[in-house]
Order: structure tokens, then sequence, then C-alpha cells
């Protein structure tokens, strides 16, 4: 598998993080599913540890649905807010528990799943890492159900194992009609330049630029991050204005769009107050607000991830817990994707 992630340098990432800049650190788990003999490409052995509000794990389960793996790729959802500093195991860890109540709707979520691939019913992702001897902690996971490992963490690398392989995984969509979101061969080369072309600018403009942004204790580095957002989301209101083109790359909905969507999904009913990135809403690009429309009506996008889990998620751990209930102007999230028209 070529590789895919794209990972932000580790140097002095201790210092930096005390000087107030968020560093992304590097996943540990990199089998390849399909490639390394441990990990063959089979439907209903694998499965995946996801939380909806984290968007690295929304590529992954947008992916799971757009390739037809929903029915053969088995998934625990966690509760979009991590556990307290009251918990027995651990402060501030992914929890499957489908008995939590959400601040938000003061009930439980029905997508919310308690943990079912391991046989030890763990409350906590650590705990999928600690029986394999590993202090890492996050989501998503791709799981083998069979040999109960851990196959890779890395989200960029998750969603190519799964356009490649599948068919070979179960995939219910005709080969005809399932997106190809990273096309190999000889003919699609260029169509593969820039797809890895965009996905190294939306990554580090637009998916971890929000991060950097957001949670930024530094105004010089929260402005540099701010600043290249919105660039990022000018330049790519800009190639598609050229054009008319219905997706980043042309005709065709690829990996780029798919990397792209879920950071725009959260932008203006989240991401503009919870991140700091009020500079416009994506309603105020006409052609990324067609575009974030048109993929969301895409068969298995709508029910990829709920905002209701982004919402609880990000604000349930920040400030003083309290969720924001807006926007409702002009109209409430995420009914709004189903009107491209609204964009000016």
């Amino acid at each position: 598998m070529t590789k895919t992630s794209i990972e932000e340098s580790q140097t002095d990432a201790p210092a930096r993080r005390g000087n107030g800049e968020f560093v992304r650190g590097v996943s540990g788990f990199r089998a390849v599913l399909g490639e390394d003999p441990d990990f063959p490409a089979e439907p209903n052995r694998y499965h995946l540890f996801v939380a909806f509000n984290c968007p690295w794990c929304h590529r992954v389960t947008l992916a799971r649905s757009v390739l037809g793996l929903q029915d053969s790729v088995t998934m625990d959802v966690a509760f979009p807010s991590r556990t307290g500093e009251d918990d027995p195991i651990a402060p501030n860890r992914w929890e499957f528990n489908p008995a939590r109540i959400a601040s938000l709707t003061g009930t439980t979520l029905p997508e919310c799943t308690a943990e079912t691939a391991t046989g030890q019913n763990f409350r906590l992702a650590k705990q999928i890492y600690d029986a394999e001897g590993s202090d890492e902690a996050s989501v998503p996971i791709l799981y083998d159900k069979k040999t109960n490992r851990i196959v890779a963490n890395e989200s960029a690398e998750i969603i190519r194992m799964l356009d490649a392989q599948a068919q070979a995984l179960g995939s219910t969509v005709a080969d005809d009609l399932r997106p190809n979101l990273y096309p190999l061969g000889d003919r699609h080369v260029q169509l593969r330049q820039d797809i890895d072309a965009l996905n190294a600018q939306i990554y580090v403009g637009i998916n971890n630029g929000a991060y950097k942004a957001g949670f930024s204790s530094d105004q010089k580095i929260y402005a540099t991050a701010f600043t290249a957002y919105f660039d990022t989301l000018s330049a790519l209101e800009t190639r598609l204005a050229a054009d008319n083109r219905p997706f980043l790359t042309g005709d065709a909905f690829t990996e780029a769009d798919l990397r792209l969507f879920p950071t725009l999904y959260r932008h203006d009913p989240v991401y503009y107050v919870r991140m700091k990135l009020n500079g416009a809403r994506i309603l105020d690009y006409p052609h990324l607000w067609r575009w974030l429309c048109r993929v969301y009506t895409l068969p298995g996008v709508a029910n990829s991830n709920s905002l209701v889990h982004c919402r609880q998620g990000y604000f349930g751990r920040s400030w003083n817990n309290v969720v924001p209930l807006g926007p409702f102007y002009p109209m409430p999230y995420p009914g709004a994707y189903s009107h491209p028209e609204l964009g000016s």
C-alpha cells in the first residue's frame, strides 16, 4: 500500500505543546489489511472502534458506508464525551457505555454501543490497547476478531485499506456503482497525484488546521492556523468554481472529498464557535456549500455520523460543559445539508 498518512513532525513536541501548540501524535499500529499475511481480507472478520464526534473516525465510518461494508465490517461506537476525573480506571478516555446520559439531550444516545469485538467486554478503548501492551488510547481502531489483535489505528491508512479490499471484505455495492476512492493503474497516475496533493493541502490547512486553531493556547499560533484554514477554504472554493466541477478532482467522488467532508460537516454547527473559526461559514462559500450538500446526499453519507455526538463531544468537555443549541438560521443542521440553494 502506498503511503497515505500525512504525519506532523514530532520534533520538540513536548516543548511545542508547552508553548501552547497542538501537536498531533503518531499512530503505532500500521499493519496493512490484505497485504500482511496475518490479516487477510475476509468478510465478517474485522471490526471498527470509533467515536462519531471524532473527525478522524468520521473518515473511517464514511468509507465503511460509501463502500457498502456496513454488513461485513462490524462497529462499536463510543460515547462522545470522555471519562471524567472520577473514572475508576482513567480519566479523559473513550468509553463504550450505551447507558451514559448526554447532557445535550438528557437521554442516552441510541448510536452508542458496548464493546462487542474482543470477548472481554472492555469499557474503555484504552483497555483494548492495554491487552496488546500498548500505552495508546485513541480511536479509530481496526480490529481483527479472529486473532484478537489491532490491525491499524491510523485513519488515513484504514480508509485506503477498506477501499482497496472492499470487494474481498464483502461490499454490498456492485463494483460498477461503488466509489473508487484511490484508483490504481497507469491511466490514473495523474488522478492519484491530484488526490495526494489535495490530501496534503486539506490535512495541513483544514483537518489538522482546525485543531491547531481550536486547541491552541497561544494567540500567534492560533492566528497562523486561523489564516491558513480560511486561505485553504478559499483555494478549494476557487478550484470548484473554475469549471463548476462536482467534486474536488472532477466528476468522481474520491479520497480527497472523503477526507475534506468530516471537517466541513462540523464547521458551521460546531467549529465556528468551538474551534474559534468564526471567519466565515461554509454557507458563505457557494461552491463549497453545494459540494458539501452534494456529498451529504451520496448513499450512506448521512447515516455515517451524528451532529448530536459532535456537539456533545466538543462542547461537553470545554468551558462549563454547556452545549450550544444553535445554529437554527437559516435552518437547523444537518437538515441544512439537504438544501444546496441556501449557499449565498
